[in-house]
């Protein structure tokens, strides 16, 4: 019987994470902006906070549960086999979805060398280039990919720490942040909360290493130690940058427009490299705007990779306990990957790739994330109600007392915080809330469908099936 194997250290977790979270920010930042106007640095720090509580309830019940699966995982041992299926199924729409949009931006960002790649047929060939490339290297093994991670990750990770220092020497100006906000007005309430329910895709990374937890070595240690410094690492630079974008980039208003800013209108595609260009000092633009197309694109070839990781092991899951068909869950003789579900979901995500539609991936993007996160949420609490003597590594602090129980007060903040958010989006995204809803039902279908087919029950596990290599 031959499994997956434990090649991955807290370096490879974090970078793997890094790259799902930190891409993010290169096209979050301008559509989020879009909406949340002056208060996108107060909407991404909101959206840090439930990241904060999310990351905790992962470190617990991840370091607990050490096994692919994440939220999936974590509800099939706290609940039952069909929210199981249903986390595993919203978040594999999530994964399909980064995989698709971080590939397609990754040639928009090099046009900046090479025009014809800013637009198609160019840019889309170019990102299912980057998927069959990203499809190879994982299915020879996750050692050789996680390697690609850690040094894109800190090389990106350094320049972006460099930019916010230098933005905030350059370009911060408190008086303008100020300005920029007209309560009510710009944004307006509405605007806010779709801002919110945006500024949330920039953390759904966090799945990914959980996901890992069943390749990483002592997962009850490096788990948790790689989630805390994904948070911190994000969280510090999510909240320079967006300072800085709206120091540089000031909300302005027009009779045609209404009320605007270059972050969203002119810099939409490329917010991070827009700050670049406000940079006052001639030799700092001249290094920073090819610089970070370079690695804009480096990063965001990370956020394919991270998804492709994250949407087979989930899938390698779902198969061995017979919640898909248990062929997704072999693994290849020689490399010990999870091959079949790579291909196939690289194969899927390159046929989203081909309208080149932005706006539709990115309303997709939060719907599955979200519903995710709220079970992961309800998961842990569920967990220390029924299974207070589980082993636990890693438990969230700061508890409150209940019949005996310990509940985590940051899981009941952040099942709040996520499942407003859900509604927000099932309320102001029509596609999200249209294709989102359709793919759960599509997948409960074919669930039901093959369960009874094996003699299955659809609630309760049945066990985890053997992961044959063939």
């Amino acid at each position: 019987m031959v499994g997956l194997a434990r090649a991955v250290g807290v370096p490879a977790l974090f970078s793997t994470a890094y790259g799902n979270v930190g891409s993010s920010i290169y096209y979050a930042l301008g559509v989020t902006a879009a909406s949340a106007l002056g208060l996108t640095p107060v909407v991404f720090m909101f959206a840090g906070l439930l990241f904060a509580c999310t990351a905790l309830s992962y470190a617990e019940a991840t370091a607990a549960i050490p096994e692919a699966g994440g939220s999936s995982s974590f509800a099939r041992k706290s609940l039952n086999e069909g929210w199981s299926f249903l986390a595993g199924w919203a978040l594999m729409l999530d994964y399909i979805i980064t995989i698709a949009i971080s590939a397609l931006f990754v040639p928009h960002y090099l046009g900046a060398f090479w025009p014809s790649l800013l637009h198609p047929p160019g840019n889309v060939i170019g990102g299912i280039i980057v998927v069959a490339i990203l499809v190879w290297l994982n299915v020879r093994g996750i050692r050789e990919s996680g390697l690609v991670n850690v040094s894109l990750a800190v090389i990106d990770l350094i320049t972006q720490a460099v930019l916010v220092g230098a933005g905030f020497w350059l370009l911060l100006s408190w008086q303008t942040l100020i300005s920029n906000v007209r309560w009510g007005e710009a944004p307006t309430w509405h605007q806010l909360l779709y801002g919110v329910s945006i500024a949330m895709v920039a953390y759904t990374g966090i799945e990914t290493v959980s996901n890992m937890a069943e390749e990483a070595r002592a997962p009850e240690r490096s788990v948790p130690r790689a989630i805390s410094l994904v948070f911190v690492a994000v969280l510090v630079i999510y909240a320079g940058i967006s300072l800085t974008a709206l120091s540089a980039m000031p909300v302005v208003h027009s009779a045609e427009a209404g009320w605007t800013t270059e972050l969203s209108t002119r810099y939409l595609g490329d917010p991070v490299l827009g700050i670049a260009a406000k940079l006052p000092v001639p030799v700092l633009r001249d290094f920073f705007r090819p610089w970070i197309g370079i690695l804009a694109a480096t990063i965001l070839f990370i956020g394919t990779n991270a998804g492709i990781i994250g949407v087979s092991r989930l899938a390698y899951s779902m198969g061995l306990y017979q919640q898909l068909p248990p062929f997704l869950s072999r693994v290849h003789p020689r490399y010990r990957t999870p091959y079949r579900p790579i291909i196939l979901f690289g194969a899927v995500a390159a046929i989203l790739i081909l309208p080149g539609h932005i706006e539709l991936l990115a309303d997709l993007y939060s719907f599955g994330a979200m519903l995710a996160f709220s079970l992961a949420h309800v998961s842990v609490i569920a967990m220390r109600i029924r299974q207070p003597d589980l082993p636990r590594p890693f438990k969230i602090p700061l508890n409150i007392k209940i019949r005996d129980r310990e509940i985590p007060v940051t899981a009941v903040v952040g099942l709040l915080g996520t499942f407003s958010t859900w509604l927000v989006v099932v309320v102001t995204h029509p596609w999200g809330r249209t294709i989102g809803f359709a793919w759960l039902a599509v997948g409960w279908f074919m669930y039901a469908v093959y369960r009874r087919a094996v003699g299955l029950p659809l609630m309760r596990t049945a066990g985890r099936g053997r992961h044959e290599a063939r």
